[in-house]
């Protein structure tokens, strides 16, 4: 019998993505306190960048690692790393930008594969 692991693997995929962000987006909490000195390649402000940053980094990656409203949220995931990949490091070498390219990447395969069915969004749908 020919087994298909692709709930598995999708489920691998969420947690080692989704973990490794918040590495990235938790120490960025004690900023809060004073954003000053937080990259604003928009110019909205160094407040508004950092909650943000903060949406994309540590909310979304929690609502994946959950697997709930995963789709959704793969999308300001994916935007945080389009944004830190090719306007925060434009200028950078392939080497500096590469982590937030690889996290782009995994977060839109979440988006368009779904989190399968070992997770919440799963769950529902059975």
């Amino acid at each position: 019998m020919k087994k298909n692991y692709n709930d598995l693997a999708l489920l691998i995929l969420r947690l080692g993505f989704g973990g490794l962000m918040l590495t990235h987006g938790i120490p960025k909490i004690n900023r809060l306190s004073d954003p000053s000195g937080f990259p604003d390649p928009f110019g909205i402000g160094s407040m508004p960048t950092l909650i943000l940053a903060l949406i994309g980094e540590v909310l979304a990656p929690v609502l994946i690692i959950m697997g709930l409203k995963t789709k959704l949220a793969a999308v300001p995931a994916a935007i945080t790393m389009a944004v830190a990949a090719f306007v925060v490091h434009a200028n950078d070498p392939i080497g500096t930008k590469e982590k937030a390219l690889l996290f782009l990447f995994a977060f839109v395969v979440i988006f368009l594969a779904g989190p399968g069915s070992f997770s919440i969004d799963g769950r529902k749908g059975r």
